[in-house]
């Protein structure tokens, strides 16, 4: 996915305000109630009984510039419900009826 990310203010910058970032991931769903952000997961850690902890990015929907898919079907089914209910289950914020995955 390739994104404009928040100007950090540097003054190296020469006044550029859109910073170009690439990210890779897998991707979990898009949710959030005020603001939809697209959510991939970046590393995932398995642990006993199939819970994984993972390090995710949220993008914001609207600064997204281009989404490509690089490989469909990375992990099976399984693994990614279960990378899913992990992060659902490790954010108390997140509305999980609010959620969309790939599926609608």
């Amino acid at each position: 996915m390739q994104w404009s990310d928040a100007s950090i203010g540097k003054s190296l910058q020469s006044g550029c305000i859109d910073v170009p970032v690439y990210s890779y991931g897998l991707y979990l769903g898009c949710l959030g109630e005020k603001k939809k952000h697209l959510i991939l997961a970046q590393n995932s850690f398995r642990y006993a009984n199939g819970f994984y902890d993972i390090d995710y990015t949220a993008i914001p929907v609207d600064w997204s510039l281009q989404i490509r898919v690089i490989k469909q079907g990375e992990v099976n089914e399984d693994t990614a419900n279960a990378l899913l209910r992990s992060f659902l289950q490790g954010n108390s914020r997140t509305l999980k009826r609010r959620l969309r995955n790939h599926d609608g």
